[in-house]
């Protein structure tokens, strides 16, 4: 069974580019002057940037690795310059549960599933 774990440090370089990628360049996620006047009080990741970077540590582990289906939430910001602790287990073959947790705190960043074919 698969169970992958790694940590990673969102910078506003990574949001920027995001956004420049995705076409989603809305102020919460690339403007920190904006986002110091908001209840957040600085940028916030793109949902699909963190599960970007789950599927690239999930491809890392295997290459030929292919998505079938996704489900995912978001119940807490992740933010730039904040640590984030990535992890991926199988609970049944080609059955993927993928968690992202703040290390300062471990307010869930994204909770998801995946069904993946090899």
């Amino acid at each position: 069974m698969l169970n992958l774990t790694a940590t990673w440090t969102p910078t506003q370089n990574e949001f920027d580019a995001f956004a420049k990628v995705s076409g989603d360049d809305n102020a919460i996620h690339v403007d920190p002057d904006f986002c110091a006047k908001t209840s957040f009080g600085r940028t916030v990741s793109h949902g699909m940037l963190i599960y970007s970077k789950l599927w690239g540590l999930l491809k890392q582990h295997n290459p030929d690795i292919t998505q079938v289906s996704q489900s995912m939430m978001f119940p807490n910001p992740a933010y730039t310059g904040e640590p984030l602790t990535l992890t991926i287990t199988e609970d049944s073959p080609g059955h993927l549960n993928m968690r992202v947790t703040r290390v300062a705190d471990g307010a869930e960043c994204l909770i998801g599933e995946a069904e993946i074919t090899c």
